[in-house]
């Protein structure tokens, strides 16, 4: 639809195309797992909520932030960045160690909370099936220094292509520790409270998706929360399977799941704004 605004990142883009993807929701995970073994990280999101009733929908603020971000209107994606701000700059956590108190808008805790997500996003999509080329997975990053001002950061003090996240992750991990925060959260990812009618589902579906996304974490991941994964060629084949096994819903119908952002950006823009995997290869 001529004149009609593509947002921040627009159909051309790696992002368009690869949040659409159903693994994301792997991915998310996957996130909430790294997130959590940086003490101060999660420490700000533990003592600022209670995760264990509100982690559901801590997730689907997440997924809704994804969204907005990638398939609202500029507007939309600025407000829902400045919301997060505000939010932010608010909420303050205290070291039980030491009895500091900090933001948890410090620029390294943001930075840490950004590029656990994007590198989950990315690393699960392409271990999944979802081609990309290198050049297009340094695109994608690149298009995230966006979403990074977004939340408050100086995008150029943001890894903008795969060499630069990988030395940040080389840096930070020092950092890296799997305290009784982190502990909690794996054990609510591995056991969710549910409806007692909803437990066998839970341990069917949830325990699947969340045992593959522990599994896709790096082998440090591994070592610090001390449970064992599949070596990692099995766990690529089971990331593989998932994907193909995911892509086989119909995309109408999996984006008709609320709060269909894609189905409202391809309204505005019209039906080429449709995400697919192959207009990549353009």
């Amino acid at each position: 639809m001529t004149g009609a605004d593509p947002g921040l990142f627009g159909p051309a883009s790696v992002t368009w195309q690869v949040h659409s993807d159903p693994v994301m929701w792997i991915a998310g995970v996957r996130a909430l797992y790294l997130q959590a073994l940086h003490p101060r990280a999660v420490r700000g999101v533990m003592q600022n909520s209670d995760f264990r009733r509100d982690a559901w929908g801590r997730l689907m603020r997440t997924a809704s932030f994804v969204g907005t971000t990638t398939y609202g209107t500029t507007d939309a994606a600025e407000r829902a960045g400045a919301r997060v701000r505000r939010i932010h700059r608010m909420l303050t956590a205290t070291d039980p160690d030491t009895g500091e108190r900090y933001g948890v808008d410090e620029p390294a805790l943001l930075m840490w909370v950004h590029c656990a997500e994007i590198d989950s996003y990315l690393h699960v999509a392409r271990r999944s099936g979802f081609r990309l080329t290198d050049a297009e997975a340094d695109r994608y990053l690149a298009e995230h220094l966006e979403s990074a001002r977004l939340v408050g950061l100086d995008p150029g003090a943001v890894p903008g292509n795969r060499a630069e996240m990988a030395a940040y992750f080389d840096r930070v991990r020092p950092d890296l520790a799997a305290g009784p925060e982190a502990r909690e959260v794996d054990d609510f990812l591995l056991r969710p409270p549910t409806h007692p009618l909803l437990v066998p589902a839970r341990e069917v579906l949830w325990r699947r998706v969340a045992h593959l996304a522990y599994a896709s974490l790096p082998p440090y991941a591994h070592e610090l929360y001390g449970r064992p994964a599949p070596a990692p060629a099995t766990v690529t084949r089971q990331l593989r399977l998932a994907g193909l096994l995911l892509r086989r819903v119909p995309a109408r119908v999996r984006w008709q799941l609320p709060p269909k952002h894609i189905l409202r950006a391809m309204a505005r823009l019209g039906p080429g704004a449709r995400p697919a995997p192959y207009k990549l290869g353009r």
